[in-house]
């Protein structure tokens, strides 16, 4: 198969080879006649038919460049052939490949009626020359044979454009299966950054907060330095068991074994994170609205991590302020509200508008970032992954995301996630 293979790419390769090697077989056949008993049937080895038989096998060698002209060539051969008293004979071959030709390399219609002219001119000399009738045997065995190699042809060239059709079609199934293939891994990529950073920033940043707090009354009031470095002991050993989890899930793709069975956080954790901040000296004020009902779980991870985010860039920017967090349950979505009273934050670019507002499907897509929103927030040396990371997570689940500093003091973060009430069974 492997050397089937090798001598058709050769071939393919030199056509013009090809071409002359069919050239030579259709003289020699035309000059030698068909095989068996029917000498009616052989060309006249005459001078003029065999130097016109040379020509027209000769043209056969540039049938691919030029089909047309080749067809016409070899028919006006023929034709000519048949003026000077030839009948038919094995030269009739000549036409018909020139023709075959023509039906692979050119379209159908144009193929078919380049046949019917071939037929008719053909047909219309030899009955005006022999003076027989239109249903006569020689005009029907040359209108049949200019058919078929029509037919022939055409199947050739439906066959090339099939296989042409299924190679394109098994092209741009591998180039799409490679896109979303790197699609999935950035998404992937942004979703694990995204995870990391909420878990890590948060917990980092009431290990600073009460390592400040020691270092500042670890003279004068021992116990509360204490107590502080069991809060810093603590937050490190939740960041590193959250950290250890994460890896283990990425060292364990497609694995079952040895998976944490804690569910993702959610707003019933909500008093527990914000217990974490006040022991760090945040004044935090948590005030829910509406009825509490279960959410879907992207929903609930989502509401989370965007309180926890916003906490924690309170703690590391506002200074000693005060937070309000409002969590309101609407009907058919979930507003989630973080605002302080301390700094106000703005972008240090500028230009950069006052706040910034995510969409899903909005212009800018899910994964980008608008002027303002990658520093806002985050100080001057902030990379603002944060704020970023927040509103990708909103976008994702289908809802909104703004940022952007309150009227007259403070930042403000607000989210509305989609949360419809489920129809009662």
């Amino acid at each position: 198969m492997r050397r089937l293979n090798r001598l058709r790419n050769a071939l393919r390769a030199r056509p013009y080879v090809v071409d002359t090697v069919i050239a030579g077989l259709a003289f020699v056949a035309t000059v030698l006649g068909p095989p068996g008993d029917h000498p009616e049937r052989n060309l006249p080895l005459t001078p003029a038919t065999v130097t016109l038989a040379g020509v027209m096998c000769a043209t056969l060698i540039f049938r691919r460049a030029s089909p047309r002209l080749v067809t016409a060539v070899t028919v006006a051969g023929l034709v000519l052939h048949l003026i000077v008293g030839g009948t038919r004979s094995t030269l009739d071959l000549v036409p018909a490949i020139a023709l075959a030709t023509l039906a692979t390399h050119s379209p159908r219609r144009e193929a078919w009626t380049a046949g019917a002219i071939t037929a008719i001119v053909l047909s219309g000399t030899r009955l005006a020359l022999s003076g027989g009738w239109w249903f006569g045997p020689e005009l029907v065995g040359q209108i049949a044979l200019i058919g078929m190699a029509i037919a022939v042809g055409d199947s050739v060239r439906s066959r090339r454009a099939y296989v042409a059709a299924v190679e394109e079609r098994a092209r741009r199934a591998e180039q799409t299966r490679e896109e979303e293939a790197e699609r999935r891994v950035m998404e992937e990529r942004l979703r694990i950054a995204r995870e990391l950073h909420d878990v890590l920033a948060h917990h980092i940043a009431l290990i600073n907060v009460q390592a400040q707090v020691a270092a500042h009354v670890m003279d004068d009031e021992p116990r509360q330095a204490r107590e502080a470095l069991g809060h810093i002991r603590q937050a490190g050993r939740a960041a590193l068991d959250e950290l250890r989890t994460t890896v283990g899930l990425l060292r364990r793709p497609g694995s079952t074994e040895e998976l944490p069975t804690e569910p993702a956080p959610g707003l019933d954790r909500l008093p527990e994170l914000i217990t974490s901040f006040t022991a760090a000296g945040l004044s935090v004020d948590c005030h829910l609205e509406g009825t509490p009902r279960p959410l879907p779980s992207p929903v609930e991870l989502t509401a989370f991590r965007v309180v926890q985010e916003a906490l924690t860039n309170v703690s590391k920017h506002a200074g000693k302020a005060t937070t309000r967090v409002r969590i309101t349950y609407g009907h058919r979505d979930l507003t989630i509200e973080v605002s302080d009273d301390g700094l106000a934050r703005t972008a240090p670019n500028a230009g950069a508008p006052p706040a910034t507002t995510g969409r899903a499907g909005g212009p800018h897509g899910p994964a980008g970032a608008e002027p303002g929103l990658a520093d806002a927030g985050e100080g001057p040396s902030g990379t603002g992954h944060g704020l970023v990371g927040m509103r990708e997570r909103a976008l994702s689940v289908g809802g909104t995301f703004s940022v952007g500093p309150c009227p007259g003091r403070g930042f403000r973060v607000h989210a509305v996630l989609p949360a419809p009430q489920r129809s009662a069974i």
